[in-house]
C-alpha cells in the first residue's frame, strides 16, 4: 500500500518536469536571448524545437514503453531529459540551445506516457485509490504550468536564466531514485514487430501539424510555411489510420480511441488545451504589459488559480467512482467557460484582486476537474499492453490542443489589434488607442476561449456514459512493490 503512493509521487515528479518546462523556459527566454545574442526569430525556435519533438514523438514513446517496459521507458527518459537539460543550460550559444530543447523534447516523449501508464497500471485494482491517484496526478499535470511561471520568474531574477533548465537536474535525480526504488518491471511485455510504417506517418505528420501550427501563430495562417505543412501533416495523419486498420501489430490500436469514454476524455483533454493556453499566454502578457508585474509577482499571481486546480482534482478523483465523468467534465468545463468569461471585464486600470483573481479562482476548479477526470477515463479499462500508447494519447491531444490555441489566439489577437487601430485613428492618444485594441484583442481571445470550454462541456455530456468508470479486475498491478 505505501509504496503504491510513494510510486505515486516518483511518477508525478516525472511528469512535474515535462510540464514545467512547457512554462519555465519562456520566462527565461528575453533573458536567454540577450546574454546568448540571437534573434527574435530564432527565439521562438526555442519552444517550438521541443514541442517539435515532444508532439511528434509521443505515441512511439508510448508504444516503446508498452514493447520495452514502462519503468525503462521511464528512466531513460528522465536520465535523458536531465542530461538535456544540463546542456541547455551550459549552453553558450543559439546552436547548443536549439539542439538541448529538442533532445528535451524527445526524452519528455519516452518519460510522460511511461508515467501515465504506470499510473494507471499501479492503482488499476480499486476504483477509490484509482480516483485519488489520478486526483494527485491530475493536480501536478494541471498546476505544472502556472507553477513553471513562478519558479521561471524566481530563478531569472534572483539568479540565472541557465536555473530554469539546471532545476531539472534535481527533480530528475529524485525521480530516478525514487523510481529505482519503488518502480518495478512487473511481467515482460510481449515481444512483437514495431510498426514501422504507422510510425514513419504518424511521426512526419504530426511534425507538420505542429511546424505549420507554429509558424501560423507568427506568420498568419495563409503562409505557404503555415497551410503546406498542416495540410500534409493531416492527410499523413489520415494515411496513419489507414495502416492501423490493416496492420496486425499498429502503433495505435484503434480500439484505444474509439472506446466512447475514452474517445470523450480525449476530446475534453484537447479542447482544455486549447481554451487554457489563453490563460497561461494571455493573462501573462496582461499581468507583465498592462499591470507592469515582476516576473516574480507574474508567476505568484497564478498560485490561488493552482490551489484551486489541485482542489477540484482531488475532489474529482473522490467522486470519480461513484458517478464517473460524465457530471464532472462538463461541471468542469462550464466553470472553465464561466473563468474565462470574467476575464472579458479586464480593462487598463483594472486591479489584480478586484478582476484576475476571481477569474482565475474560479478556472482553477473548473480546469481541476477535467484534468483529474480526464486522465483517468483516458486509461481507465485499458489492457496492460496497450496503457502506454492509451497514455501518449493523453499527452498528444494536450500538445495538439496548445499547438492549435497558440497559433489561432496569438493570430486572432494580433488581427484584432489591427483593426481596432485602424477603426480608432484620431480617437485618443496613440498610446491609448494602443493601449485599448490591445485589451480588446484580449477579449476577443477570452470569449472564444469561453465558446470553447462551453463546446467542451455539451460534447463530453453527449459522449461520456453514465456511471461509474469500469476497473478491469484482471490486470496485474506492476508498478510497485
Amino acid at each position: 500500500m505505501a509504496n503504491r503512493w510513494l510510486a505515486l509521487v516518483v511518477l508525478s515528479l516525472a511528469q512535474l518536469m515535462v510540464v514545467l518546462d512547457s512554462t519555465i523556459v519562456n520566462i527565461a527566454l528575453p533573458t536567454a536571448q540577450r546574454d546568448l545574442g540571437f534573434s527574435n526569430d530564432a527565439r521562438q525556435w526555442v519552444v517550438t524545437g521541443y514541442a517539435l519533438a515532444f508532439g511528434s514523438l509521443l505515441l512511439l514513446g508510448g508504444r516503446l514503453s508498452d514493447l520495452l517496459g514502462r519503468k525503462l521507458l521511464l528512466l531513460i527518459g528522465v536520465a535523458g531529459f536531465a542530461l538535456a537539460s544540463a546542456a541547455g543550460g551550459a549552453a553558450g550559444g543559439f546552436a547548443l540551445l536549439l539542439v538541448a530543447r529538442v533532445a528535451q523534447g524527445v526524452f519528455g516523449a519516452l518519460l510522460a506516457p511511461a508515467a501515465l501508464s504506470l499510473v494507471s497500471v499501479t492503482f488499476a485494482h480499486d476504483a477509490t485509490e484509482r480516483g485519488r491517484a489520478f486526483g494527485i496526478f491530475g493536480a501536478v499535470s494541471g498546476a505544472g504550468g502556472a507553477m513553471g511561471l513562478l519558479l521561471g520568474g524566481i530563478l531569472t531574477q534572483s539568479v540565472s536564466w541557465r536555473w530554469c533548465l539546471y532545476v531539472n537536474l534535481i527533480i530528475a535525480a529524485i525521480a530516478f531514485i525514487g523510481a529505482m526504488l519503488w518502480l518495478h518491471e512487473g511481467e515482460r511485455p510481449e515481444r512483437v514487430r514495431l510498426d514501422l510504417a504507422g510510425t514513419l506517418t504518424v511521426v512526419v505528420g504530426m511534425v507538420g501539424i505542429v511546424y505549420g501550427l507554429g509558424n501560423a501563430a507568427s506568420k498568419g495562417w495563409t503562409d505557404v510555411s503555415s497551410l503546406g505543412p498542416v495540410i500534409a501533416g493531416v492527410v499523413l495523419v489520415v494515411v496513419f489510420v489507414s495502416i492501423e486498420r490493416r496492420i496486425r501489430n499498429p502503433l495505435l490500436p484503434l480500439g484505444v480511441i474509439l472506446d466512447r469514454d475514452r474517445g470523450a476524455s480525449f476530446v475534453s483533454i484537447g479542447l482544455s488545451g486549447v481554451g487554457a493556453f489563453a490563460v497561461f499566454l494571455f493573462v501573462t502578457y496582461y499581468l507583465a504589459e498592462t499591470l507592469k508585474f515582476s516576473p516574480i509577482q507574474t508567476g505568484s499571481a497564478f498560485l490561488p488559480m493552482v490551489g484551486l486546480l489541485i482542489v477540484g482534482a482531488i475532489v474529482s478523483g473522490a467522486l470519480l467512482p461513484r458517478i464517473g465523468p460524465r457530471p464532472l467534465v462538463p461541471i468542469g468545463c462550464l466553470l472553465s467557460a464561466i473563468g474565462m468569461a470574467l476575464f472579458t471585464g479586464l480593462g487598463t486600470h483594472s486591479s489584480y484582486a478586484g478582476t484576475v483573481l476571481p477569474a482565475l479562482l474560479v478556472l482553477g476548479l473548473g480546469t481541476g476537474l477535467i484534468f483529474g477526470s480526464a486522465q483517468n477515463a483516458a486509461t481507465s479499462g485499458v489492457q496492460p499492453h496497450e496503457a502506454g500508447v492509451a497514455s501518449a494519447m493523453v499527452n498528444t491531444t494536450q500538445q495538439i490542443g496548445g499547438s492549435i490555441g497558440t497559433a489561432v489566439f496569438s493570430s486572432l489577437a494580433a488581427t484584432a489589434v489591427t483593426s481596432y487601430i485602424k477603426n480608432h485613428v484620431g480617437a485618443a492618444p496613440q498610446g491609448q488607442i494602443l493601449a485599448d485594441a490591445t485589451i480588446s484583442s484580449y477579449h476577443l481571445v477570452f470569449w472564444i476561449s469561453s465558446a470553447v470550454f462551453l463546446a467542451c462541456g455539451v460534447l463530453t455530456a453527449l459522449m461520456f456514459r453514465s456511471g461509474p468508470l469500469t476497473v478491469p479486475d484482471d490486470a496485474p498491478p506492476i508498478a510497485a512493490h
